[in-house]
């Protein structure tokens, strides 16, 4: 067993009635027998009253007992030598020494217990009396030495369980927060990036009408408002710790995600062959479309005014397969979190049992996906 300090756990009332309680167990039954005999032989009264005053003396020690643990149990155990009375508080002071600290104080006290149970025993000469003494003060001393160490076990166990919850909950809020912070890095670069389009068209072409830049200024505050309204919704679940608030874009949503990336000026060619999609898992069908939102992020800041190819195509028992093309840039891209969209895909694809492989082939970037769909 480790013997290292252990923390203490700390005692309610209703724990340190126990404690005072156990140790007034043993006091009151010798107390009685003090009291016996010195009714008896009056000569025997001082002893009597020198026997329980020392065990008066113990209990009161007892109340340092978890600030000075080995120093109040020595304490209690010397007083043991002159005084059957203390017995009670010097137990429950060698217990608590137990549950609590180093073997290097438990030898030495359990050493002086069994010393001074030893001197008050064959105090009055050797005699059958004094043996039984000595066996049952021995014998009870071994059993309070175990019960120490098994308290102390449980107490570990029960630490090392908190502990435990601890990290679990720790772990789980982490998992919680990640995984908004990923809705928030989908939803948010989706927007900022449709944004900087639409600002880019009106700082940089000098052939649009009156009616075109109102329309691109109104497309640009419906975007702002959009990316407001999204945002509310992310800290909303921060604050909230719960789940992200319904309802949440599905694959469903991709034909209206289509119509706005075009309506920004971004080209998007789709072909759709998925089979059954009714069929197709509500969270599955919440990360196609966060793949894909996310797909066309990345061609709009990596490659701006290219066309961009989605194919979706997939069934039942088989998977769900998204593949996103778009030209190669010249050289690196300018924008900011550059990767990142990359990596927050393969985190989404990973995170639902998919894969992800992308590759340059022939001028062309290719981003594929695979997501698992049961039968």
């Amino acid at each position: 067993m480790n013997d290292s300090p252990q923390h203490q756990l700390p005692l309610d009332r209703w724990g340190s009635m126990v404690r005072y309680l156990a140790a007034l167990g043993p006091m009151l039954f010798f107390a009685v027998v003090w009291a016996w005999v010195a009714a008896h032989d009056l000569d025997k009264l001082p002893r009597a009253v020198f026997d329980v005053s020392l065990g008066v003396l113990g209990l009161a020690l007892m109340r340092w007992r978890r600030r000075w643990p080995w120093q109040i149990a020595a304490a209690t155990a010397l007083l043991t030598a002159f005084s059957s009375s203390a017995s009670g508080p010097a137990n429950v002071a060698y217990v608590s020494l137990c549950t609590h600290r180093r073997w290097r104080e438990i030898v030495p006290v359990a050493a002086l217990s069994w010393s001074s149970a030893t001197l008050y025993a064959f105090a009055g000469g050797v005699s059958q009396q004094s043996m039984i003494s000595f066996v049952t003060s021995t014998t009870i001393l071994a059993g309070l030495t175990v019960f120490g160490l098994y308290l102390r076990s449980e107490r570990e166990a029960l630490l090392a369980e908190e502990r435990a919850e601890r990290q679990r909950v720790e772990q789980a809020r982490f998992a919680e927060r990640t995984k908004i912070a990923q809705e928030m890095h989908d939803a948010l670069a989706h927007r900022m990036s449709l944004l900087a389009m639409l600002a880019g068209g009106l700082a940089y072409r000098v052939d649009l009408g009156p009616e075109q830049t109102r329309e691109t200024a109104l497309a640009i505050q419906e975007n702002a408002h959009q990316s407001l309204n999204e945002l509310r919704t992310v800290l909303g679940t921060l604050r909230s710790d719960g789940e992200l608030a319904a309802p949440q874009p599905t694959i469903a949503d991709l034909d209206a995600l289509f119509h706005e990336v075009r309506s920004a000026g971004q080209k998007v060619l789709v072909t759709d062959t998925i089979e059954q999609r009714d069929r197709l898992p509500t969270q599955t069908g919440r990360n196609a479309y966060r793949i894909v939102q996310e797909a066309l992020t990345n061609a709009r800041k990596h490659a701006p005014g290219s066309s961009v190819r989605v194919e979706l195509d997939g069934r039942p028992g088989d998977a769900l397969r998204i593949d996103v093309t778009n030209a190669t840039p010249y050289g690196p891209s300018s924008a900011p979190g550059g990767r990142l969209g990359l990596v927050g895909v393969a985190e989404r694809a990973r995170m639902a049992g998919g894969t992800i492989a992308h590759a340059h082939q022939d001028g062309r970037f290719v981003l594929s996906v695979r997501l698992p769909w049961e039968a």
